[in-house]
């Protein structure tokens, strides 16, 4: 993050005040990595690690952590502690979403 409180993608880092336009800049930026898929898409749930699967599994494996990266580094240090206990970025999505749309319902 620089001192204007942006990230090093050029969004301005989630905080307590700024869902509502962190989410859809970050959900054009995830579309445009190719990352949405792991993270709110088709393809949100781990594939089995089996022989069979080991390809399709490194690949999901791989997209997640990119975009598990993408949007650790886009919150706040406050916000972190909310994701550091899952292992989908789909998780990390669906939290934040609830924990920010609980806010702006009251």
């Amino acid at each position: 993050m620089d001192s204007s409180g942006r990230s090093r993608l050029g969004i301005e880092v989630l905080n307590q005040s700024n869902y509502k336009v962190w989410r859809p800049c970050m959900e054009s930026y995830l579309v445009c990595e190719d990352l949405w898929d792991v993270v709110d898409g088709i393809n949100t749930t781990s594939p089995t690690d089996e022989p069979g699967n080991a390809d399709v599994f490194k690949r999901w494996k791989q997209l997640n952590a990119k975009a598990e990266f993408v949007l650790k580094r886009s919150i706040s240090h406050g916000l972190f502690d909310h994701t550091m206990r899952y292992k989908s970025t789909h998780e990390i999505w669906q939290t934040l979403d609830r924990l920010f749309n609980k806010k702006n319902e009251a």
